[in-house]
């Protein structure tokens, strides 16, 4: 009998992926899945002196669409709102620069496909 796994256990497989991926760049992992009333963030990097908010995306099937763009403005909203309380709450808002990081991870024939894109978007447009 085989195990299939759901959909939780296969975010958490990408969201390691993506962290092991950023490590291997010199980033540091400041938290995983912070949640508050706002929202979520997947991951909370440094990079330097700089926080990086990380959205990761993941496309089992290519027909459902491109994961990076899956973050649309409503799901961009969310991610600043949500950034804006963890900086508050670290008391770093004016103290850090900060930037908005996404990650799409597509599985073909077993194997992770992985797409950055570095400073995705904009909190200043909301």
């Amino acid at each position: 009998m085989t195990k299939t796994r759901t959909s939780i256990q296969i975010g958490q497989q990408a969201e390691d992926e993506a962290c092991n991926y950023l490590q291997k760049q010199g980033y540091s992992l400041l938290e995983r899945n912070y949640r508050c009333k706002m929202g979520e963030i997947d991951l909370i990097m440094k990079d330097n002196t700089c926080i990086v908010f990380v959205e990761v995306r993941l496309r089992n099937n290519p027909r459902c669409g491109n994961a990076l763009d899956s973050v649309d403005l409503r799901k961009q909203k969310k991610l600043t709102l949500t950034a804006t309380h963890y900086l508050c709450q670290k008391k770093w808002f004016d103290k850090v620069n900060c930037r908005f990081d996404v990650i799409g991870i597509s599985y073909s024939q077993m194997k992770a496909s992985l797409q950055w894109i570095k400073n995705a978007f904009s909190a200043y447009h909301f």
